[in-house]
């Protein structure tokens, strides 16, 4: 069976010189059948015609070994008139030879020879390639070697350039050029191919007018933080934008951050302390010693050595708020309780081993709380809460958010907290309790708040739209008198809630808020979201991200009904695009534009 294939391999000096000399597999196949005419014709049958073939294949074999061996080494194509029927079975060690033969060759690099020719006699390579490819076959002088060119007879030294000449010999640069080769010609680089993933860009659209002279010097005093002791006193008026300009990096260092600390301090509040030592923090209340209001975000390395330095160098405190206070223990924070009996605020964030025996004794040692925030704090339970009750008559701002447990607190057990509190509460958040339901709506906020200003209930499942709509439409008159409009509502990530809850929502208190957090509302009706701007013209920040009905009808309500509006949230709302209205002054956070980059 005649084979035809493409394949081809290097080509060796003896493969060349058989061509040369006229030695193809035609010319064998031919000299094979004559060797078979001239022996005597044996007598017929299978068995004598079978010692026939055997005899001719032991000669092709035995005489044309070399040849035949080298033409199948070089994977040439075969004529159609050669049959041979066997080949040579290789030896282990022989194979193993070739092998490591093939693995040498691919390591230098060596290209393939492409000077093997076809049945159709047809050549796909260019010139360039094909020429370079063909003398390669003779030995090169090593380089550095001096030679003389087969064509000009010029003497010159042997580079990794040099070129063998078609009839034999080495050509020189001068004349490799002048046959049209360049020597020097670097293989072109593979093309790029884009890639065919698909990129999501998050479009931000916030005009912002030429900065003022004093957001200037502002940005150049964050900006050289470490060497602003040398501009003297700058005054507290701005001290505290310049502390929000340089938490954005967390450049606050316990050398520069002498610069906000005055002995006639009453107030101070830092951004990020997170670079502050507890000895730098008890430095602090050691410069500061007149502090009555202390605000630290980000304090996780305060620990019980400053909570005891504070408690005798800031006797006048009156109102502490703490972010990330881990590594307090509850012991530390009864004395520090008992050695500041006139605070009226304790707001903290994260600390985990605040206990109930923690909150019984702010109670009892700080007649005067108004303010109380345990946010995220991991052992809130059901009996904290009888506690918090003796504060009636009293509480303005309650904050129990997020429990360590979504389920640590009951229904019933925030509805009989907010039976004793609720009459003076102007800000309440019970966002996180997971078993919170339309009964405490009904039961609890309805019938007992009178002052509520502000109300957050996010991540609260339990809730359903029609049980929300019925509140909000409900309590204006529940009770005399009735408890006004809220000014702040945060009801996110609620998916039951939907166009009914937002509707009563806006008819109850549409006239007073300032923000709203509708968030993850996912069956809120685009006809109801449009009617943010015309019914809440004093929205100033608003959120309906992952509202799928929101679209740029909704941004252009917003931006055209609210004259004080500064920023609008619209992660995951697909229907916002990049083309929707803007304002300036206004930022539109979270337009995901689809572009395939």
């Amino acid at each position: 069976m005649a084979r035809s294939n493409n394949v081809r391999g290097p080509t060796s000096a003896l493969t060349e010189f058989l061509k040369e000399s006229g030695i193809t597999p035609t010319t064998i196949a031919r000299r094979v059948r004559t060797r078979q005419v001239e022996q005597p014709a044996p007598v017929a049958g299978p068995s004598r015609q079978a010692e026939n073939d055997e005899s001719a294949e032991a000669d092709v074999a035995e005489n044309d070994e070399p040849v035949e061996r080298e033409y199948n080494s070089d994977n040439l194509d075969e004529d159609d008139e050669v049959p041979l029927k066997k080949k040579r079975k290789l030896t282990k060690a022989a194979e193993a030879k070739l092998k490591a033969q093939a693995k040498a060759k691919a390591k230098k690099g060596k290209k393939k020879d492409d000077d093997d020719y076809s049945d159709d006699g047809s050549d796909e390579e260019d010139a360039y390639t094909a020429l370079s490819k063909m003398w390669k076959d003779e030995t090169k002088p090593p380089n550095g070697s001096l030679i003389e060119c087969s064509k000009c007879g010029n003497e010159f030294s042997v580079t990794q350039y040099t070129r063998q000449a078609p009839n034999g010999g080495w050509l020189c640069h001068s004349c490799l050029k002048a046959s049209g080769v360049d020597p020097f010609k670097k293989p072109a680089a593979p093309r790029k191919r884009k890639p065919l993933t698909e990129k999501r860009n998050v479009t931000h659209f916030e005009e912002h007018r030429l900065p003022s002279l004093a957001n200037m010097c502002i940005k150049v005093v964050s900006s050289h933080i470490d060497d602003v002791e040398a501009l003297g006193d700058i005054g507290s008026m701005n001290l505290d934008s310049i502390a929000k300009a340089i938490a954005k990096d967390r450049s606050l260092t316990p050398e520069n951050a002498t610069l906000f600390y005055d002995v006639q301090n009453t107030n101070l509040t830092l951004y990020d302390a997170t670079n502050l030592t507890p000895p730098s923090l008890c430095a602090l209340a050691s410069l500061n010693p007149n502090l009555t209001t202390l605000r630290l975000d980000f304090c996780g390395r305060m620990d019980n050595s400053v909570l005891a330095a504070w408690n005798k160098s800031l006797p006048a405190l009156t109102r502490i708020e703490l972010l990330g206070p881990f590594l307090v223990h509850a012991s530390t924070w009864q004395s520090f309780f008992e050695s500041h009996p006139k605070l009226t605020g304790f707001l903290i964030t994260q600390s985990p081993r605040f206990d109930v025996k923690c909150i019984e004794s702010l109670v009892e040692n700080c007649e005067g709380l108004t303010e109380l925030r345990l946010k995220e704090v991991g052992k809130l339970a059901d009996d904290f809460l009888p506690h918090i009750k003796k504060l009636a008559g009293q509480l303005t701002y309650l904050d129990l958010s997020s429990p360590g447990e979504p389920e640590a607190v009951s229904n019933d057990a925030l509805t009989d907290l907010l039976t004793a509190v609720g009459a003076g509460l102007r800000h309440l958040d019970l966002s996180g309790h997971a078993l919170l339901g339309d009964g405490f709506l009904f039961q609890g906020l309805k019938p007992h708040t009178r002052q509520l200003e502000s109300l957050a209930l996010a991540l609260t499942p339990e809730l359903t739209d029609a049980g929300v709509a019925e509140f909000f439409a409900t309590w204006a008159g529940a009770a005399a008198p009735p408890n006004p409009p809220l000014r702040h509502a945060a009801l996110g990530r609620n998916p039951e809630l939907g166009g009914a809850a937002l509707a009563a929502l806006l008819a109850h208190s549409g006239a007073a808020l300032e923000s709203v957090d509708v968030n993850g509302w996912k069956a809120a009706p685009e006809d109801v979201l449009n009617t943010l701007g015309a019914r809440a013209p004093r929205l100033r920040r608003v959120d309906v991200g992952w509202c799928r009905e929101a679209s740029d009808w909704t941004v252009k309500a917003l931006v055209e009904g609210c004259p004080d509006l500064v920023e609008v949230k619209v992660w995951g709302c697909q229907r916002v695009t990049a083309n929707c209205p803007r304002k300036r002054g206004v930022a539109v956070v979270g337009i995901e534009a689809q572009n395939f980059v």
